[in-house]
């Protein structure tokens, strides 16, 4: 069954061969072709899914060896892929999410005049995924790292023709690198300690190596999450990242590219389980992130970017909880596989809303589209209510779970991490209310555009609406699936561990508690937006709402600590070269310059000259050897 591994990537990477070198003889089927093989790769996990059921828990890993990549003397790389439960949950989430985002963007790109080089990107971006989670070790897992940045750099871009979009995929590319070095580190350094960067390896020897060097390793593999995942303080390209097509911001927020920070934490758990002070840093990530997005989406107009700083918000839990440990891995994917539900449906749900607005993304235009969208309404009210943690719905069960986690950490950091979370769950259901109340409730908002043509709201085509309504369902019954008898806790157990924890709450106080904060929000956000009219222009607010609006100032922070820094010590190094390394340079050959035109006098030619020379050396010579006998 092993020998199925490779078709999973394998299908998604021909798509985007077929697609991208196939040239236009294939714009009319091309979208076709790159749905059909993503659903192809979907179909191939489902049947490795049920082989794997079938076995015993203990026994639930294939490895399958293609051939070896790099061999020089006793260093070995080789392309060996790994299925087990954690991976087979991400091939699953990744290829399942991912073929309902090509099914809707068939609809969402249809006037798109490169709409099959699009498809091809999206099925690049699938293969890569894959690859990073199929991967047997670290230097595999970096090559599908890799192609996750290149294909989100390709797909963030692809209308290229606005500079805002140009601008964003080179800005989401090179905060990215940041991270990508710190992956490159981490690798290095396994190799010195562990002989290898093979995960069998590398986990059964973590024990042996030393606290000190874990730290390390563990804290180049936190910086590498940050990226990906973006968490602070590499968080300021994900909203920035909307300027891509809708589908585009469904598969990098809820399916792919946020969640490998947190597959890269969670599979390297031997590595963090040894290093406790790493796990702190990754806590404090988690918990400053899940605050910091949800604040700056309590500000945002634009539909989008209020969802992006959500998605940082919600990927801020999972890494919260990945730094718990064993108590909080298991939660920390769950809450993934949930949220990929939860927010494609809600990306898809603003991508609808846009498609019958004339593509306007200003909440304070909308206004009343559940009248004239019914189904995007539905869909994305289950959604809403699944992110904010309504009971019953996904987001209840594996978002309480990690509030729980945190709890259980026990201690004065328990408490922190506990309260950070609950504080994100009530800002969580502000926000979250505020978006659907500004654009499904009250009166009609929109105005003409710029050339004059009102929005005629309308539904989106079944082919955007199917993806919507399935992923509605998951939303809805996703977290009681998993958490019934525990299933999902013994899905996962064998590959990260669980501990219970010692909790100083009860888990009904902690539900409480949860069920209080989303009341609180909930209200605050009617109070403010939903019994008052909202203005078409956003009103001056208070320093908090306007430090949000500029995303806390973190462009601006980067802009003066490393572009300005930047600039001042690349002038410094500038500086330096031209009058000491230049000067060093420069002065020797002048002063050996100098002295040779000097010593160059002395050759003029002349008989008598050189006599003369040769008598006073000679005098110099006799005068030093009488001297030398005389002492």
């Amino acid at each position: 069954m092993e020998n199925l591994i490779a078709p999973l990537i394998a299908a998604p990477l021909l798509g985007a061969a077929v697609l991208l070198l196939g040239g236009r003889r294939l714009d009319r089927v091309g979208h076709w072709i790159g749905t059909l093989l993503s659903t192809a790769s979907f179909v191939i996990g489902l049947v490795l899914f049920a082989g794997l059921l079938g076995k015993d828990a203990e026994h639930r890993t294939l490895i399958q060896h293609l051939w070896t990549w790099i061999s020089v003397g006793d260093f070995h790389a080789d392309v060996t892929f790994r299925l087990d439960q954690l991976s087979m949950t991400f091939v699953l989430l990744i290829t399942g999410v991912g073929s309902l985002i090509h099914l809707y963007s068939i609809g969402y790109m249809e006037h798109d005049e490169r709409r099959r080089r699009f498809f091809g990107y999206l099925n690049l971006f699938l293969a890569a995924m894959l690859l990073l989670v199929l991967a047997d070790n670290y230097l595999l897992l970096y090559v599908g790292w890799e192609g996750v940045g290149l294909a989100s750099y390709l797909l963030i871009g692809f209308w290229q023709h606005k500079p805002s979009a140009a601008t964003a995929a080179k800005k989401a590319f090179l905060v990215n690198r940041v991270g990508d070095m710190g992956l490159s580190i981490a690798i290095m350094l396994m190799f010195t300690t562990f002989g290898t960067f093979a995960f069998g390896p590398v986990f059964e020897r973590a024990g042996d190596a030393s606290e000190g060097r874990l730290t390390a390793i563990a804290l180049m593999l936190l910086l590498a999450a940050c990226g990906k995942s973006a968490q602070v303080p590499l968080q300021s390209w994900l909203g920035d990242a909307m300027e891509g097509p809708t589908p585009v911001s469904a598969l990098i927020h809820a399916a792919t590219m946020v969640t490998a920070g947190v597959y890269l934490i969670v599979r390297s758990a031997a590595i963090f389980n040894g290093a406790p002070d790493a796990q702190l840093v990754v806590t404090v990530v988690g918990a400053v992130t899940l605050l910091f997005g949800a604040i700056v989406g309590c500000a945002k107009d634009d539909i989008k970017k209020a969802l992006a700083g959500s998605t940082m918000s919600q990927i801020g839990y999972m890494v919260l909880a990945a730094g718990l440990g064993p108590i909080g891995y298991v939660f920390a994917i769950m809450h993934l596989v949930t949220h990929g539900f939860f927010k494609a449906g809600l990306f898809l749900g603003a991508g609808s809303v846009m498609h019958g607005m004339n593509d306007e993304v200003d909440m304070r235009r909308y206004g009343g589209l559940r009248k004239y969208m019914p189904i995007t309404f539905v869909t994305f009210g289950l959604g809403y209510l699944a992110i904010i943690g309504f009971p019953g719905l996904s987001g209840f069960f594996s978002k309480d779970k990690i509030i729980e986690a945190a709890f259980a950490k026990g201690g004065t950091e328990g408490w922190i991490l506990g309260g950070a979370a609950l504080l994100g769950a009530a800002v969580t259901a502000f926000y979250m209310t505020r978006v659907m109340l500004m654009t499904f409730f009250g009166e009609k908002r929109w105005q003409p555009d710029a050339e004059g043509h009102e929005p005629h709201p309308h539904e989106s085509p079944s082919t955007m609406t199917i993806p919507m309504i399935v992923l509605a369902i998951g939303s809805v019954a996703g977290g009681a699936f998993f958490d019934v008898g525990d299933r999902f806790l013994h899905w996962l157990e064998p590959v990260t561990g669980h501990a219970e924890g010692d909790s100083p709450l009860s888990a009904l106080t902690v539900t409480g508690a949860t069920m209080v904060c989303l009341v609180i929000g909930v209200g605050l956000a009617w109070a403010q937006y939903g019994r008052k009219p909202v203005p078409a222009v956003a009103p001056r607010g208070s320093l908090l709402t306007r430090a949000a609006r500029r995303d806390l100032y973190q462009d601006d922070f980067n802009h003066v600590v490393l572009v300005r820094g930047g600039e001042h010590l690349t002038r410094s190094l500038v500086y330096v070269d031209h009058t000491l390394v230049d000067g060093v340079v420069n002065g020797t050959a002048a002063g050996f310059g100098g002295l040779s035109g000097r010593l160059r006098r002395v050759q003029n030619g002349f008989a008598r000259s050189y006599a003369v020379s040769m008598f006073g050396g000679a005098a110099l010579l006799v005068a030093a050897t009488l001297l030398m006998r005389a002492v």
